[in-house]
């Protein structure tokens, strides 16, 4: 190793690089207002991927194929990055729009070559048979469709410094002390959470309290929640307050310090 090259070993603490989630993921029951209040951060852009955003005034584009969002990252890259924030609405969405990705990546490996051809000697070809990619047997077809999740991910997260995935919450059955019971968790099919949530810094639970949306990142057995960053970790924020004549007061600089 050159001296220009030389490690040089830490005797102290090192500072913390960042404060803030550059990747939160929000999941909560329907109709809680993750969009109204997404659409209430100033600096950030909706990519609607299921009509989420139709009653809301908001900064909002609306994709319905991957090739809409390679066309929507060209035009912000072209307007030199103009956004804050990316929120995708929502997660369940962006899952099946990978669909069809993964499919493309799969047909042009040597073992998908056939993929999208025609019926051939009287039988029929992978996409004809099996309808789509995750209908292959033994799931072969997953490890396609995270790959493709993966990279349209990646790419939207260049869009902007701070992204925001909404999501949906679904019950499952967790055992504890040879009891069963039911816990909350993020709406995303097996593997591919691992993916979704090992990118995030932060997972939040949001519910309603009263007048006000609280947003958990408290990690529990009912919730399956947490956040690295230290202001959030273990906190439930006050990120919205609706007074009595109706007006809504945000608080996402409780979640964005020092913006």
């Amino acid at each position: 190793m050159s001296e220009e090259n030389a490690i040089v070993l830490p005797m102290e603490k090192v500072p913390a690089s960042h404060h803030n989630p550059k990747n939160l993921i929000i999941f909560s029951k329907p109709k809680t207002g993750k969009t109204s209040l997404l659409a209430g951060l100033e600096g950030a852009l909706i990519l609607d991927l299921e009509d989420g955003s139709d009653f809301v005034d908001a900064v909002k584009i609306k994709a319905r194929s991957i090739a809409d969002i390679r066309a929507i990252g060209k035009a912000i890259k072209e307007a030199g990055y103009p956004y804050k924030y990316i929120g995708i609405d929502t997660i369940t969405a962006l899952e099946d729009m990978a669909i069809d990705y993964a499919e493309e990546i799969y047909a042009k490996t040597p073992m998908g070559k056939g993929w999208f051809e025609a019926t051939r000697d009287g039988e029929r070809s992978g996409k004809e048979k099996y309808g789509n990619i995750l209908n292959m047997p033994e799931g072969a077809g997953y490890k396609w469709h995270r790959e493709a999740y993966q990279k349209v991910l990646d790419y939207i997260m260049t869009w902007a410094p701070n992204i925001i995935q909404l999501g949906h919450v679904k019950d499952i059955k967790l055992e504890k002390s040879g009891a069963e019971f039911n816990a909350m968790d993020l709406d995303i099919t097996g593997k591919l959470k691992r993916i979704v949530t090992s990118k995030s810094d932060s997972i939040g639970y949001l519910y309603r309290k009263g007048n006000k949306n609280v947003l958990s990142f408290i990690t529990s057995d009912e919730v399956l929640c947490g956040s690295r960053p230290m202001h959030l970790s273990n906190k439930e924020i006050i990120l919205s307050e609706r007074a009595e004549d109706g007006t809504l007061t945000l608080h996402w600089d409780r979640i964005y310090i020092n913006k």
